[in-house]
């Protein structure tokens, strides 16, 4: 089986078995402790540009992260799908903004809305592994986004989050996947630039 088949196989596994994973009591204390986590661990100063994500389905909930990071004076973006195989964009976001849907589900920041570059990216997952590698939804969409920024030049920083129980040993990887320079969980903090690589 190739890679991408692989993971095609593996994503429909983790799917399916993400309600049970979710309903347990640490998923419902981990977007609370995974604010507290960033917040500790980056100290973003006021005027930051920090993109999250709002949440899908039973996707883990950074809303809480979204509205700390604006009471500190940061500058919130959630992403904006333009089209398929393209990079995303972030639209900017503030506490009481309406949010329309998109042809693919997610909710996004009205078009009018100033499109930020992030310092800091927030980045959801299905599985991320110990290179800090992460298994998305198969569109591809954060593996062009987190490559176009950090081609850019500019400071970036990619944060996925997700579960403890997402982690998986190793992922099936692809030449264009992205790793995640951190990975932050309701366990803790995992800097996935000092993990040594595979080879």
């Amino acid at each position: 089986m190739t890679p991408s088949e692989t993971k095609r196989q593996l994503r429909q596994t983790l799917l399916a078995a993400r309600p049970d994973l979710f309903a347990e009591p640490a998923a419902q204390r981990a977007p609370h402790a995974i604010c507290e986590l960033f917040l500790d661990r980056f100290a973003p100063a006021p005027g930051t540009v920090v993109s999250a994500f709002w949440p899908m389905a039973d996707e883990l909930d950074m809303r809480p992260l979204l509205q700390a990071l604006h009471a500190r004076g940061c500058v919130c973006a959630l992403p904006v799908v333009v089209r398929p195989r393209a990079p995303l964009v972030f639209r900017e976001w503030a506490p009481g903004d309406v949010l329309t849907p998109s042809t693919f589900g997610v909710a996004e920041p009205a078009p009018e809305r100033a499109i930020l570059a992030p310092t800091i990216a927030v980045v959801p997952l299905l599985a991320f592994d110990d290179q800090g590698y992460r298994l998305g939804y198969g569109g591809g969409f954060y593996d062009r986004t987190l490559s176009g920024l950090r081609s850019s030049g500019a400071p970036f920083t990619a944060v996925g989050v997700g579960l403890a129980g997402q982690h998986l040993a190793a992922l099936p990887r692809e030449a264009f996947d992205q790793p995640l320079d951190w990975v932050l969980t309701e366990q803790g903090a995992v800097d996935c630039r000092s993990v040594e690589p595979v080879r």
